[in-house]
């Protein structure tokens, strides 16, 4: 019988990622070649990654066509009264038109103040940082004290403007941004790595409802509530399979619960629940 690391470790290198992009907002940023563009498509696309593919894809669509070829040359020139007209009548669930451009507005004074988001991120993150968090934090920290008031008329920060951007702080499992962090520090399969210094171990899972399903059924982790602390606890057992990458499994385990092989309950009674290999080898290992 196969252990948990032994089964991981195959679904990984039979993972079709050529295909994943197909189905998965990573597909914008990786219709770009310069660093600068990757970046910013990846920050834009990542912020909407949430609901089913098929509605937000077009919206993400909308927003980068009409930035010209380069959303960074684009958003270091971007104007609101000027530019913010080109995105007019795009909505996205909690996400009004005006909410849209005051990220637009936020991402601008990002690059022209430290000409990238990586170093933004950068001025918070410590190599004695246990992960990635603490410097998130200070990312979403500096970028929501942007004055919005070109957008809203006041200096606000509307729910669906702050929904874009969750914290570590606040407890949140920060899933998007976790993923806009995979994409452009892990170097490998479908990622980027076009920042560098920052080591793949100090990533943290994006969590989401299939990762903590599978991982409460592995053992990785026996917290309720899908939020940061659970996110980090599931990346630190999955350091013991890999040390180095802990993070080449969450496109295994992603893919093993919407695949349907894991049923919405783990269930005794079950027949999926009864045959699964990730199972069969959690109890291959406790034995």
């Amino acid at each position: 019988m196969l252990s948990v690391k032994q089964v991981l470790d195959r679904f990984y290198s039979e993972y079709n990622f050529k295909e994943r992009i197909l189905h998965d907002p990573i597909e914008f940023p990786h219709r770009y070649k310069r660093r600068e563009d990757i970046e910013v498509a990846g920050f834009i696309a990542s912020c909407f990654a949430y609901g089913k593919v098929g509605l937000f894809k077009p919206v993400i669509e909308k927003i980068l066509s009409a930035m010209r070829g380069s959303p960074y040359n684009f958003l270091m020139e971007f104007k609101v009264r000027k530019d913010g007209r080109l995105f007019s009548g795009i909505n996205y669930r909690f996400n009004k038109n005006k909410d849209i451009v005051c990220l637009l507005h936020i991402i601008s004074a990002l690059l022209r103040s430290h000409k990238s988001i990586e170093n933004v991120f950068k001025s918070f993150y410590k190599k004695t940082d246990s992960d990635t968090g603490n410097a998130l934090t200070g990312l979403i920290d500096y970028a929501l004290k942007t004055d919005t008031a070109d957008v809203y008329g006041k200096n606000l920060k509307h729910g669906g403007l702050l929904q874009f951007f969750p914290s570590p702080s606040k407890g949140s499992a920060c899933k998007r941004m976790n993923l806009f962090l995979r994409w452009m520090i892990r170097n490998k399969d479908i990622d980027f790595g076009v920042w560098k210094d920052i080591p793949a171990n100090k990533l943290v899972i994006p969590l989401d409802t299939h990762i903590a399903r599978i991982s409460r059924c592995l053992g990785f982790t026996r917290r309720k509530s899908q939020d940061w602390k659970m996110a980090v606890e599931i990346t630190n057992a999955l350091k013991k399979l890999d040390s180095d990458d802990p993070l080449k499994y969450d496109f295994a385990m992603c893919h093993y619960g919407i695949s349907g092989l894991c049923g919405p309950k783990d269930s005794i009674n079950d027949s999926r629940c009864r045959e699964c290999l990730l199972k069969k080898g959690v109890l291959r290992q406790r034995n």
